[in-house]
């Protein structure tokens, strides 16, 4: 590897003053030197491959321009990979990189990835999760700057989380608009038998929105069905029982993506058509939400959004704003609820 190209070479190739050269570098508005300088010295800089000294620009600024993302299971899962996308986006724009740290939300391997990011001087972390939760963050330095994305923790108090309960709402409105205000089942969560459990509060604020709407409406739920793992095969499990019971829902509200997946099956085996005899509503919008068919009505799960908001909260310039910032989930309409019949 040959020597590294200092600023000083680029100003003897260009034929300036070093402070010269780095004033145009930096982009000075007002260098007062002439176009021919600064196109000397960009030119220079890039026949010579210079790079910037970064240490050395952060022990004159105090600033690095990269930021930590410790998470759990964000990076190597595609649920929640929008997190980062959204974070990488953010931080490109404000000129800075994004160092990550994967941990399997062990907090041995948690201690570890932040004392590395604090070795490299980051000028804040976010800690991802890839399920909204509350989350375990090491001691830190009371000068780091922390935001919570997805996740809440009760010492730094900045948290970016979809606004879940808005979200539910919006689930039964979609049903109650087209007509159906009957014959809904709920899948994926019961109060009853659910009374002494807590799953997230991301959770609860979905079903209590989806509670208000259905209250505010006037609105009952025919049933609903606990499922502890929101996955396809226990959709199809739950709704092929329902069914085999002689129960004939109008609606489903699905707590998310896969598990309406598995009751749509169930629904094809039962020879029964989506939206004409049963209509099917989700939360997530996961990848497969656009290839069932038909298309699932579903409402989304904003990652890439809220990983630029975590990035922008972190970089205000008196520091992450404490407090639950709310990003709204988008509502996708395909074609799995049955449209208003007409008079």
């Amino acid at each position: 590897m040959g020597k590294r190209v200092t600023l000083a070479d680029v100003a003897r190739k260009a034929g300036l003053s070093p402070s010269a050269a780095s004033m145009i570098l930096n982009g000075r508005p007002d260098t007062r030197l002439s176009a021919d300088a600064h196109e000397r010295v960009h030119a220079a800089a890039s026949e010579l491959g210079y790079r910037p000294n970064v240490a050395a620009r952060a022990l004159r600024t105090d600033t690095t321009h990269t930021i930590g993302f410790v998470s759990d299971h964000v990076a190597t899962t595609r649920f929640a990979s929008g997190l980062i996308k959204g974070s990488l986006e953010a931080a490109e724009a404000a000129g800075h990189v994004v160092l990550v740290a994967e941990t399997g939300g062990e907090p041995e391997r948690e201690v570890e990835a932040v004392s590395a990011l604090l070795d490299r001087q980051v000028d804040g972390i976010i800690f991802a999760s890839m399920r909204a939760r509350e989350t375990f963050v090491p001691p830190l330095p009371s000068r780091t700057r922390i935001v919570m994305l997805n996740a809440t923790n009760d010492v730094h108090t900045c948290s970016v989380l979809p606004d879940e309960e808005t979200g539910g709402r919006r689930a039964v409105e979609l049903l109650a608009d087209a007509g159906i205000t009957e014959g809904i089942v709920l899948l994926g969560y019961d109060a009853e038998a659910e009374r002494d459990v807590f799953r997230s509060e991301t959770v609860a604020s979905r079903i209590r929105g989806m509670s208000d709407a259905l209250c505010e409406r006037g609105m009952t739920l025919a049933r609903s069905e606990s499922i502890w793992l929101w996955e396809p095969a226990s959709g199809h499990e739950v709704i092929s029982r329902l069914l085999a019971e002689g129960e004939r829902p109008k609606a489903i509200i699905c707590l998310n993506d896969r598990l309406a997946f598995g009751a749509s099956q169930a629904l094809t085996e039962a020879g029964l058509s989506i939206p004409d005899d049963v209509s099917l509503v989700s939360f997530d919008n996961d990848e497969l939400a656009a290839y069932l068919r038909p298309g699932l009505t579903t409402i989304g799960l904003p990652h890439e959004e809220m990983g630029r908001r975590a990035v922008e909260l972190l970089l205000e310039p008196d520091g992450p704003p404490p407090g639950i910032h709310l990003v709204e989930m988008p509502v996708v309409v395909r074609a799995s609820i049955r449209p208003t019949t007409p008079g």
